[in-house]
Formats: structure tokens, sequence, C-alpha cells
């Protein structure tokens, strides 16, 4: 018998939402176990426990979507992550470094994502353009935060975009370091990072 009705409708609704958020998840896990080119249906499928690959095409329209998926829930994960370690600071230089300090802690705890991240990067291409190529996107936030400490006289004057570009990269190095050196001492790294940003800058702190 079929269910209908607005109650029906919101199960079915939610029901959804789980089996992407499933799939999506198995993809992550897959892409980071054998790689990109070898993430193919039937091992997401597998990884997911779902009875066939048409329920993945039952919810995606291929993996361009499914790939597109798994980089917004990455992301999403990370920008939570981040906005909580970054908030309530008091100045420039104490986001700065909240900013760094958070980006390599959860770069740490997140090695799937992060290698799931770098095969895409690498190899995806998409309709959003995604690869190797950098998205300024992501230097807002670090840009938000050195105009910040220039505005209140914290921070020297500089080009914004080249220092926010050199934060940026560090970090993004690091899950590539990781492959390389997995036991990398995390805390001394983002100790580093935070001194030489500190000088960078001109901080005080």
């Amino acid at each position: 018998m079929r269910v209908t009705g607005e109650r029906g409708g919101r199960r079915s609704t939610v029901a959804g939402a789980a089996r992407r958020a499933q799939i999506v998840a198995a993809a992550i896990e897959v892409i980071a176990e054998v790689g990109y080119s070898q993430a193919s249906f039937v091992r997401i499928a597998e990884r997911a426990g779902v009875s066939s690959t048409r329920l993945i095409s039952y919810h995606f329209e291929g993996k361009d979507e499914l790939i597109t998926q798994v980089l917004g829930e990455v992301y999403r994960v990370m920008g939570e992550f981040m906005a909580e370690r970054v908030r309530g600071a008091g100045s420039a230089g104490e986001a700065l470094e909240a900013y760094v300090r958070g980006l390599v802690e959860f770069i740490g705890s997140h090695r799937a994502e992060m290698r799931a991240l770098m095969e895409i990067f690498l190899n995806f291409r998409g309709e959003g353009g995604y690869g190797p190529v950098m998205d300024l996107g992501v230097l807002r936030h670090v840009e938000e935060i050195l105009r910040w400490g220039q505005r209140n006289g914290e921070f020297r004057e500089f080009d914004v975009r080249v220092m926010a570009v050199v934060v940026q990269r560090s970090l993004d190095g690091l899950p590539f370091l990781l492959e390389a050196e997995p036991e990398r001492d995390l805390g001394g790294y983002a100790d580093e990072l935070v001194t030489t940003f500190r000088l960078a800058t001109g901080s005080a702190r």
C-alpha cells in the first residue's frame, strides 16, 4: 500500500535524505581507500550496504553530482568545526592562531576526508571546475581576519591576498605531508605556523 499525505511525504523525504547521507559517507571512505578513479558505484554501493547501484542512481544523477555532494559534506563539517574554534576570538591575532590550530586539528582528526579531498581535487573535473586550481572563495575567511588586524593596527601593512594564500597553502599542504609522514607531530606543526605568521603579520602577540 502506498503511503500518501503530508506525514508520509515527510517520512519519505527524511528517509531519502538519510539514504543520500549514507551513500555520501560511503563514497568518502571508498575514495579515501582506493582513489577517485577506482571509486565505482559498485564499490560505493557495497560500502553503503545498499542492494544495487540503481539506488545510487536514484538519489544522484551521476558520479559528478555524487562527488559534488561529497565536497559539500566535507566542507560543511569542516566549516562547523572551524566556526567553533574561531568563535569568541578577541583579536585578529587570536583569530588567526585559532584558524591555524583549528584547521591543523581538523586535518589530523579527519584523515579519510582529507585523503578523499586530495583525490577529488587532483582528478575530478566537474561542472564546478574543481581541480588543482585554487578556489579563491576559500581565502575569504583568512582575508577577513587579516583585514581586521590591519584596521585595528594589530598587523602591519601587507598584501592581504598574498598573505592569505601563504597561510592557506601552508595548511592545504598538510594532508600531503601526512601521507608521507603519518606520525608527524601536529602540535609542533601548528606551533611553527603560528610563530611564522605572528612574525610575518607583525602581530605583537
